[in-house]
């Protein structure tokens, strides 16, 4: 194994990435990448184009040159069992990346993969995505689709079929006539969360009338909120979480999300159709989180769908009104009713904790940097008296909301890799990496890495704004944000997602003053997401 030189860096909070970009030594290259044209992969195996950009020795080196953690993918499995590391992937990655520089190939059970961390290679891989851009398959979620019969949603899709689907839904999530359409119902929603949170502040809060604190643990409230919000927006209607006594079936939903969350992870390194077939707790867990998922969208899509029809009489199912992306999928008629379900599903059970653990994060954050937070608070203010009521137009005029969730997400990325297959033979950090493997661009590392960003334990929003970074960022700075993915398979929610988050943290600057008990730094654990090991708790002071 080459090692690296390596120097400290002062940082605040837990150690950052140690790479540093020192000089190339015994073959160890940090060229940018580049793709192949004419000549020979070292070795003569493969023949290969010639390279863009070469190395200091001028070849490229064989893809099994690439340094790896070891050849053996269930002994490699056995150790992250045995060291907890699946819980701890985004820590894992970033050691090996210090200890292994930016590249290295990675074997564990079923699943290989190269793991690459600077944005010049991340654009590289991005160039060579082709038409149909694959991600790696959750194959846990497939398989529970197929074993129950169900229709695939765009998640599990691939080619001609999935860029179809796509297509239809875009249009109703993804373009900014959509957005206009949906905005002012997550508006509504999180005026009404300032507001139940107002009287719970007043209620239990302590200080004098009307400049009470309270502090909690947001997380139940906000995985309340993200439900509600989601629900507002795909199927059009309310569910009343707000209320003192919310649905147990709504509660029932959010911890099977948690639970097919928690179980993806450790079942996409194992034999899935071996432990079907030996009845493994674990697949039971999985599969028994996601029918109880599916059942709870299925009511909700019979509901809003007879609701919908009784329209029909007024020639429009919608009757001139905004019916959530769901109505506005059957209105349209372009997808059978078996897709609308499987995607709406996938919609649902992707857009709650993916967005309630980002906004633990963010409040947390705000919390421990007042500067920071005043300065978004002013801005927000300023833009929210100048837009007279319009969301749009105050979300329009505070660039540093929308820069906080950039920055929040890239310390605390949801997803900690992500994932593509190139269509064409590409040459990264001067190794040949053939067609069809699977490359992970890996955000946690990226965001800490000093080589990608200033100062990157700081949490600082205006740095996306700024143009003080502009010398850092070099080849591939478009690729140093990917918390919603790239291109054409980025994520089909983020819109929703940007929104929710945005307009959520808007209103609770616009009425809190936001504080934490404790400013030591979160531990952090991967489900399949990244979230903290325990919620933090925030303290809210009326304003």
């Amino acid at each position: 194994m080459r090692k690296v030189s390596t120097v400290s860096v002062r940082a605040q909070g837990t150690c950052g990435s140690r790479f540093l970009g020192v000089a190339p030594q015994n073959g160890f290259c940090v060229t940018a990448a580049g793709t192949v044209m004419d000549g020979d992969v070292d070795g003569g195996k493969r023949s290969v184009k010639a390279v863009r950009k070469r190395g200091v020795d001028g070849r490229v080196r064989r893809f099994e040159e690439i340094p790896h953690t070891g050849r053996n993918g269930w002994i490699n499995l056995v150790k992250f069992w045995r060291d907890n590391r699946f819980q701890q992937l985004h820590k894992h990655m970033e050691g090996t990346f210090n200890a292994l520089g930016p590249i290295y190939r990675e074997s564990v059970g079923t699943l290989n993969s190269v793991n690459i961390l600077m944005p010049s290679d991340i654009s590289e891989l991005f160039q060579s995505e082709g038409l149909h851009p694959r991600r790696m398959t959750l194959q846990p979620w497939a398989t529970h689709r197929e074993t129950r019969n169900h229709s695939k949603g765009l998640f599990l899709k691939n080619g001609e079929e999935w860029r179809s689907d796509r297509l239809q839904l875009n249009k109703e999530v993804m373009l900014s006539a959509a957005v206009k359409r949906f905005l002012p119902l997550l508006d509504e929603v999180a005026k009404d969360f300032c507001r139940m949170l107002q009287m719970r502040v007043e209620r239990e809060g302590r200080g004098e009338e009307g400049k009470r604190s309270l502090t909690i643990d947001p997380s139940p409230d906000l995985f309340r909120f993200a439900l509600e919000a989601s629900c507002h927006v795909i199927y059009g209607e309310r569910i009343g979480l707000f209320s003192s006594s919310p649905s147990p079936e709504s509660q029932k939903f959010i911890w099977a999300v948690e639970r097919m969350l928690t179980t993806t992870q450790p079942l996409l390194y194992l034999p899935l159709r071996l432990l079907l077939r030996i009845g493994a707790p674990l697949w039971t867990q999985h599969a028994t989180a996601w029918d109880h998922i599916f059942s709870h969208a299925e009511a909700r899509i019979q509901k809003a769908y007879q609701r919908l029809t009784s329209s029909q009489g007024q020639g429009s199912l919608s009757g001139g009104q905004y019916t959530g992306v769901l109505g506005q999928l059957m209105e349209k008629g372009q997808l059978s009713l078996d897709l609308i379900k499987a995607n709406i599903t996938e919609l649902m059970a992707g857009g709650v904790d993916t967005t309630a653990v980002p906004l633990q994060f963010a409040l947390f954050e705000l919390g421990r940097n007042p500067e920071v937070q005043d300065m978004v608070r002013q801005q927000v203010r300023t833009s929210w008296a100048q837009a007279g009521g319009d969301p749009q137009r105050a979300l329009q005029g505070a660039p540093l909301l929308k820069a906080t969730i950039k920055e929040v997400l890239r310390l605390y990325p949801v997803g900690i890799t992500v994932q593509r297959y190139p269509v064409k033979d590409i040459v990264l950090q001067n190794y040949h990496i053939p067609a069809g493997t699977m490359v992970q661009a890996c955000l946690y590392p990226m965001g800490r890495s000093v080589l990608v960003f200033e100062d990157p334990l700081r949490f600082h929003p205006s740095r996306w704004i700024s143009s003080r970074e502009d010398g850092r960022r070099g080849e591939g700075a478009a690729f140093r944000s990917l918390a919603f993915g790239f291109g054409a398979r980025q994520c089909v929610g983020r819109r929703i997602a940007e929104n929710e988050m945005q307009l959520l943290l808007m209103h609770i600057l616009l009425n809190f003053h936001l504080s934490v008990p404790s400013s030591e730094d979160l531990k952090t654990t991967v489900t399949l997401i990244l979230q903290p090991e325990t919620p933090p708790k925030i303290s809210f002071s009326k304003l």
